[in-house]
């Protein structure tokens, strides 16, 4: 069975600041900000949430289907995915604009200052979502404002389970229209800062939330995450990683996993333990989809 993985596909600019950005800002002047970091390292990678989810999920034996858009400048995407053994049939390229960018900057402290170009992303609610016997479940990662609200629509039209996770995208949704994200899907994850937002739009609690869903997760970096049931709430602890190297893409491969383990109908807190054991794994490896997950148990 697969999972269709709406989001995004995104080429990621990285970088590295031999710093703390902290030290850099001057809060008392932010109305005034105007500061340039030295950043001797620069990658290029492939990214956006769609193709990090679908590489996770495919490393550990799934089938992920990932619905995006692309630009004029994807072809290279394209084969990656397909030499990755990653579908492409709900891969749309569009001309005339360029494949989403995501220039990265990380300072020492793995805190991450990102600027984002949306291109073709902003025409990904072209595509649709219909009921199919083989897609078992989904997920709605950050993508176009307009693929989000509707891509849900059509999940939940088809009867189609899936995940809402808003991520960097929440911020462009008000209370009510997060609130009927909500009442839509069957699971919803978010990081901490995103739990806190989530719950100030919808004056909801997290106990909240998780009454009106299966299930809410709440992912809290290297404290593990927690884990939400009809308003009970079980701590899941990290996974030590052998060494920190770069956080890029480590929310993804978690929700990868995540995706996993609802395909295989684990009890949500195994899924999460899952997600943490690959977060540990990617945060050792530069770039989103650069780690392997080979000899990894289930």
């Amino acid at each position: 069975m697969a999972a269709l993985i709406c989001g995004s596909l995104a080429f990621d600019t990285i970088m590295n600041f031999e710093g703390q950005f902290a030290q850099q800002i001057l809060p008392d002047q932010l109305h005034i900000l105007n500061v340039s970091f030295l950043v001797p390292s620069l990658r290029r990678d492939f990214g956006g949430c769609a193709g990090n989810i679908a590489y996770c999920l495919r490393s550990l034996g799934g089938v992920p289907l990932p619905m995006a858009t692309l630009g004029s400048d994807g072809a290279s995407y394209l084969e990656r995915l397909r030499t990755l053994g990653i579908s492409t049939e709900f891969v749309r390229q569009v001309e005339d604009t360029y494949t989403a960018q995501a220039m990265i900057m990380t300072d020492l402290d793995n805190n991450q200052i990102t600027a984002f170009h949306p291109g073709a992303m902003m025409q990904a609610h072209i595509s649709q979502i219909a009921p199919r016997a083989d897609i078992q479940l989904g997920i709605i990662s950050p993508d176009g404002r307009d693929a989000m609200l509707q891509h849900a629509e059509q999940f939940n039209a088809a009867g189609i389970p899936f995940v809402f996770d808003p991520g960097q995208g929440l911020p462009m949704f008000g209370g009510d229209e997060l609130a009927h994200f909500i009442d839509q899907a069957t699971w919803v994850t978010v990081n901490d800062y995103e739990g806190k937002m989530l719950s100030d739009r919808t004056g909801w609690s997290s106990a909240e939330i998780s009454r009106r869903v299966q299930g809410l997760v709440v992912t809290l970096g290297g404290e593990g995450c927690e884990v939400w049931i009809d308003g009970h709430k079980t701590h899941v602890p990290p996974v030590s990683a052998t060494d920190v190297v770069d956080p890029t893409g480590c929310g993804d491969a978690w929700r990868g996993a995540l995706l996993f383990g609802l395909e295989q109908g684990w009890p949500l807190a195994r899924c999460a333990q899952l997600g943490n054991r690959v977060g540990a794994i990617k945060i050792a490896s530069r770039g989103p989809q650069n780690y392997s997950l080979e000899g990894l148990g289930h």
